[in-house]
């Protein structure tokens, strides 16, 4: 018994794990910010090249 209240008061793994779900987090909106990046310039170029042929 003394030992599943050791293992539920153990809170080393779950720091690990917070750290990990947080730079995942991280991973997504900056990919999501990429590619509106990536698209705004995108437009911006195609907005240049017409103006530029025309």
């Amino acid at each position: 018994m003394k030992f599943v209240r050791k293992m539920f008061k153990n809170e080393e793994g779950a720091t690990a794990i917070e750290y990990g779900l947080i730079a995942a987090l991280i991973a997504v909106a900056a990919i999501v910010a990429m590619g509106q990046l990536g698209n705004t310039l995108s437009n911006t170029f195609s907005e240049v090249d017409n103006s530029m042929a025309g």
